[in-house]
């Protein structure tokens, strides 16, 4: 083997390597954290398996023909799970159907293994079968696109900032979806394409990781999460009855409020707070600030003549002009100056 060659393997097989070690990983890490991190590490498995394949057949042509029909047995598993991973992270109870999607294709592959062993049905496997198993593969990804298009959408529209798990998603879809089109390009540049694509991929994704400032977030269930901790009647009317604190002291008029501070104020948790408004107000807790503040910022413009309404929304608590006139709309349906002409 010369050194372009030895080279070719070295990062070919690079990647492989790592996601082998990146697979562990996530499984160690599902056990104590997030569900999707399964599908995480199974993606990872089944794609390294495929591309470690692919690197020992390109430098190897006679290579067991059993490892040949593992690679092709772990191709047809790559699809569906990078599926049901998008899926773990978008819609978490359809995720756990995951049987559906891997039984079959896992199944269905597997008897073709044993009835149609690759090594005595080569032609059988690379001129149909094999084609079958990309096609499938490419289905897949049109049915994750269609779960992505939502953050899709929010690409097209550069006003819209994605959040850090939407990113990854993004990236992992993109990762996929490239060393699918590596390996059907195979034939008209070089078998060992995917391979090299998957390293790249694979350290791009890796990088983005590193360099995400909450990088718990992407594999962790943040602490925000109170699915399973649920609040009595009685301490919810507490709560509730306490929230009128936040009216009569008008804490509302800081701009810069959070929900911390009024959690600190009513000496509960931030989390208790947030819980007992979107379940039982039915509002987050930017909405109910936002309403105390225009709810006084119409008492202003019916009682006083002397401000301008600019500065009405400014003593209400609202740190921009802009920001006033659109939640004031967004709230009442009518601008502040309608709302004044209105009330004369």
């Amino acid at each position: 083997m010369n050194f372009e060659n030895q080279l070719i393997f070295f990062f070919s097989a690079l990647g492989a390597f790592n996601g082998f070690l990146l697979t562990l990983y996530f499984a160690i890490v599902a056990k104590r954290k997030k569900f999707s991190n399964y599908f995480l590490a199974l993606l990872m498995l089944v794609v390294s398996i495929r591309i470690a394949k692919s690197v020992f057949l390109f430098f190897n042509p006679n290579i067991f023909s059993a490892f040949i029909q593992i690679g092709l047995t772990a191709c047809v598993l790559i699809g569906p799970i990078l599926y049901l991973y998008t899926l773990s992270q978008t819609k978490p109870q359809k995720a756990k159907q995951w049987w559906i999607h891997i039984i079959p294709s896992f199944g269905i592959v597997i008897i073709l293994g044993i009835v149609y062993p690759y090594l005595d049905n080569r032609e059988l496997w690379t001129k149909f079968l094999v084609k079958g198993i990309y096609f499938q593969w490419f289905i897949y990804i049109l049915l994750t696109a269609f779960q992505l298009k939502h953050i899709l959408k929010k690409v097209v529209s550069k006003n819209i900032k994605l959040n850090v798990n939407e990113v990854w998603l993004l990236n992992i879809f993109a990762g996929v979806s490239i060393i699918w089109f590596s390996y059907n390009i195979g034939s008209y540049t070089s078998y060992i394409v995917g391979a090299l694509s998957f390293s790249f991929v694979f350290y791009l994704l890796v990088l983005l990781w590193l360099f995400r400032r909450d990088k718990n977030s992407l594999f962790f269930d943040e602490k925000e999460k109170y699915e399973n901790r649920k609040i009595d009647k009685e301490e919810v009317k507490l709560i509730t009855e306490k929230l009128t604190v936040i009216k009569d002291k008008k804490l509302f008029k800081n701009p810069n409020l959070k929900i911390l501070d009024i959690a600190k104020q009513l000496n509960i948790s931030s989390h208790q707070l947030s819980q007992v408004l979107n379940d039982n107000l039915g509002k987050s807790f930017s909405v109910f600030i936002n309403e105390l503040r225009v709810e006084e910022a119409k008492q202003l413009i019916n009682l006083n003549d002397i401000y301008t309404i600019e500065t009405i929304g400014y003593d209400c608590g609202f740190n921009s002009k802009s920001t006033f006139f659109t939640t004031f709309k967004k709230i009442t349906g009518t601008t502040p100056a309608q709302y004044k002409k209105r009330r004369r």
